[in-house]
């Protein structure tokens, strides 16, 4: 007769080491599986390879230079063909000018301002595109970058510094003294869900949030205020190539945009902004 509570005993004292073991069992598959789940050759240089944009991550981190465009040595005086297409192109301002009129007897001009968002977030980069036809025209990459400047009257200027759609005409070479020219789509520097958490207008066709129907009437004002608008804007800009490398496809030079400064959804009338600086790209 076989005895119940004996084989109970065996089995629990069997199981009790097991129990024990568990985790490093868990451990050991784990680790198995991460060998079995390696990429492929293709992936993994994929993953391995130049990156885009964060190559030189760690050259530039806590540097102060993360905003920073390449440069080429004076006196490059190459020639490249304007054909095929573009990469890398950055653009870096360097000064900032509001057209404002500082007194009543006054025509507006631009007057020099200053940047008040952080400098070094405020270049475009790692913008790719087509040259066909002696034209610049960008089609991707960090295209555009939100900026604040400060006027001398103590006004504040938004805008987002765009190349969006740029389309800029110059010529059958990329030489030193060679000008291209043209214009650039502005995105609207604020959302309706940034600023409007009840989404008004912009993205559910509502005009007004409950609360504030009884505002609107005649007020143009206020409903400019409560009625808000996606709008975005023209702006122009003008590369001027000072210098070409040849042997590395690089070019490089100086560069001046004119665009319309943030209009709040509809409610403000834009300020023109000018900003200059200087560019760097490679032909692809």
């Amino acid at each position: 007769m076989i005895h119940l509570g004996g084989l109970f005993r065996s089995h629990l004292a069997l199981r009790l080491p097991l129990m024990r073991f568990r985790p490093l069992l868990a451990l050991m598959l784990a680790f198995c599986l991460t060998f079995v789940a390696v990429p492929s050759s293709v992936s993994a240089s994929f993953v391995l390879g130049s990156e885009r944009g964060n190559s030189q991550f760690g050259d530039t981190v806590n540097t102060g230079r993360a905003g920073e465009c390449s440069s080429l040595p004076a006196g490059s005086s190459g020639s490249l063909s304007a054909d095929g297409g573009f990469k890398e192109l950055c653009l870096q301002p360097t000064e900032f000018f509001v057209k404002l009129s500082t007194n009543k007897r006054q025509k507006a001009d631009f007057v020099q301002s200053k940047i008040i968002s952080p400098r070094y977030n405020s270049s475009i980069d790692q913008v790719s595109g087509d040259l066909s036809g002696g034209k610049f025209t960008a089609k991707d990459g960090i295209d555009f970058s939100l900026i604040t400047v400060l006027a001398p009257t103590g006004e504040e200027f938004p805008l987002a510094f765009s190349i969006k759609d740029m389309v800029a005409d110059g010529g059958k070479s990329i030489a030193p003294g060679a000008e291209f020219t043209g214009t650039t789509s502005i995105p609207s520097y604020r959302t309706g869900d940034f600023l409007d958490p009840k989404s008004r207008a912009k993205d559910t066709g509502v005009e007004y949030a409950q609360g504030l129907v009884a505002l609107g009437g005649d007020d143009e004002e206020l409903a400019r205020e409560n009625i808000k608008q996606d709008l975005g804007g023209k702006g122009q800009i003008t590369l001027s190539v000072d210098s070409v490398d040849s042997s590395t496809n690089e070019f490089g030079g100086t560069f001046v945009a004119i665009q319309p400064s943030d209009n709040d959804l509809g409610s403000k009338d834009p300020a023109d902004v000018k900003l200059t600086g200087r560019f760097y790209g490679r032909k692809a």
